[in-house]
């Protein structure tokens, strides 16, 4: 593996590309190319495993090759009419406002860019679908990429693009598993056939190993997957890495959360959201944590009793209660350092060992005192005097089957590790029927397939949380009215006495809510 350089290129390991190659279906003289190339790990394995046609471009010519049938050209300079039996490589991935000027103007002369893409598209979209033009009736794209782009709005033509023109045979979904040197994303290797010819199902091979690469051999006879038959992808509709039992739930999940349609045609994902109940706000940012936190407070004066806030950072939160808070420093007044140093002189010797560091910060081109948050961010909201709710801003499922959606007093506040949810003032459903609904499996398992995940990894800033499907309370019917109530009581009672039973009751409640 070697390091990234104006081309995207993140170089595959023989681990890799040795078992990319042993997916080819194709006969050993079938016509191969790989589109970039790089140093030539995947030509030296398809030779390994005796294929012989070979073709392959580099547009990186200092990387230099020992195989006569490289060319150092882009690939995307290479006409379509030259057809093969298998594309296979590791495509460029580069973000479109991190291209290099002489790579955006290629783009902008190409026609099928010009035809399926734009500005806010990336460059390997380009290579998926060109590496498909090329392909035989048949033939096989087999590359291995980053998942983000199954789920993205600005990959919509490709990933219908794909569904016009072929299938999917199988998906190797790898998560965070260290493929690439110092890259932290979701990986997968996917096998795509050009054909008329459409299928029902694809197979998903998860991987299942806690940490470390596999090993040959357990790529070889499949032990480090778990096999999954799933529903093929279609035309204008989320790609969704699920079997049809769990697809279907969310489905049903969504329907419960449906809008009344008012006209002829439905929008699509037309649900209440989160986002139309609640407003959301990450926490503030302080530039340096450790100075404005403060654990000794009995020998402040009262000036300085009067500017500490009480802070939930993400390790004090657990589903419905926290399990800790933090006292911080929290200073907003213009106030001089003269001043600053007669009103709170304690401050000044606290702040002391940290004052280096302090100067440091970024500052967002200001000027900000040391003893200041360098970005309060969402002050005015944190402020509210009422309840709220607190999420850790990024959350690791890969051990647990829960979120830790934590209640939160008034006069709590987030740091930058931690999101807040605040009713909406047209919200009238409780603060805590909306704090036990965003701890419900269904939620749960909503956000572990249509939330931003990076491998095991949801993120939970405002947008992905506004969008998560809401329920509201039919405030015209009793039974709905009666089982908000109850909901709002099991909550309040669990606060209290943290007794499982509640959960259970909130459980069952849910339940009927949902008519299940």
């Amino acid at each position: 593996m070697a390091s990234k350089n104006k081309y995207g290129q993140y170089f595959t390991i023989d681990l890799i590309a040795d078992f990319m190659v042993s997916l080819i279906s194709h006969s050993k003289d079938s016509r191969i190319i790989e589109p970039s190339c790089g140093k030539g790990v995947f030509l030296d394995n398809l030779l390994k495993h005796g294929f012989t046609n070979l073709s392959a471009y580099e547009i990186d010519s200092t990387l230099g090759t020992k195989y006569e049938f490289v060319k150092f050209m882009s690939f995307l300079e290479v006409p379509v009419s030259e057809k093969y039996d298998v594309v296979i490589g590791n495509p460029p991935y580069i973000r479109w406002k991190n291209l290099e000027s002489e790579l955006k103007l290629e783009l902008e002369r190409n026609y099928l860019w010009k035809k399926y893409f734009n500005s806010l598209c990336d460059y390997l979209f380009i290579f998926i679908l060109k590496s498909i033009e090329h392909l035989e009736e048949n033939g096989e794209l087999i590359f291995i990429c980053t998942e983000y782009w199954m789920n993205t709005t600005h990959s919509a033509t490709l990933r219908n693009y794909m569904c016009q023109n072929g299938y999917f045979t199988e998906i190797y979904h790898f998560k965070e598993t260290p493929l690439f040197e110092k890259v932290t994303a979701s990986f997968i290797i996917f096998k795509y056939v050009r054909t008329k010819e459409k299928k029902d199902t694809l197979k998903l091979y998860k991987f299942n190993k806690s940490n470390g690469l596999p090993t040959r051999e357990e790529l070889a006879n499949g032990s480090c997957f778990d096999v999954l038959t799933i529903p093929q992808f279609k035309e204008n509709s989320r790609w969704i890495l699920a079997t049809k039992e769990v697809q279907d739930k969310l489905y049903r999940f969504e329907a419960v959360c449906s809008k009344p349609c008012s006209t002829l045609f439905a929008e699509e994902n037309n649900h209440y959201c989160i986002g139309d109940y609640c407003d959301i706000g990450n926490g503030m940012v302080s530039g340096l944590d450790a100075a404005f936190q403060i654990k000794e407070t009995e020998h402040l004066n009262p000036e300085e009793q009067k500017v500490l806030i009480d802070v939930f950072k993400a390790k004090d939160l657990n589903a419905y209660l926290n399990k800790g808070k933090t006292r911080y420093i929290f200073i907003q007044e213009n106030i001089d350092e003269n001043s600053f140093n007669v009103k709170y002189p304690h401050f000044v010797e606290h702040f002391r060992p940290y004052r280096k560091k302090l100067a440091e910060r970024y500052s967002y081109n200001k000027i900000i005192p040391y003893w200041e948050f360098v970005f309060p961010r969402n002050q005015k909201l944190f402020e509210r005097n009422e309840p709220r709710i607190f999420i850790p801003c990024k959350e690791r499922i890969s051990n647990k089957d829960y979120f830790r959606f934590c209640f939160a007093p008034p006069g709590c506040y987030p740091t930058q590790d931690v999101t807040a949810i605040f009713k909406k003032a047209i919200c009238k459903e409780s603060i805590e029927y909306i704090l036990a609904y965003l701890n419900n499996e269904r939620v749960f398992c909503w956000l572990g397939v249509n939330g931003i995940v990076k491998g095991a990894i949801v993120e939970f800033s405002e947008a992905p949380i506004a969008s998560i499907p809401f329920r509201p309370i039919d405030w015209k019917s009793e039974k709905e009215i009666y089982l908000h109530k109850q909901i709002t009581c099991e909550v309040k009672n669990y606060l209290s006495d943290k007794s499982p039973v509640h959960i259970e009751n909130i459980n069952r409640y849910f339940n009927t809510l949902f008519n299940e």
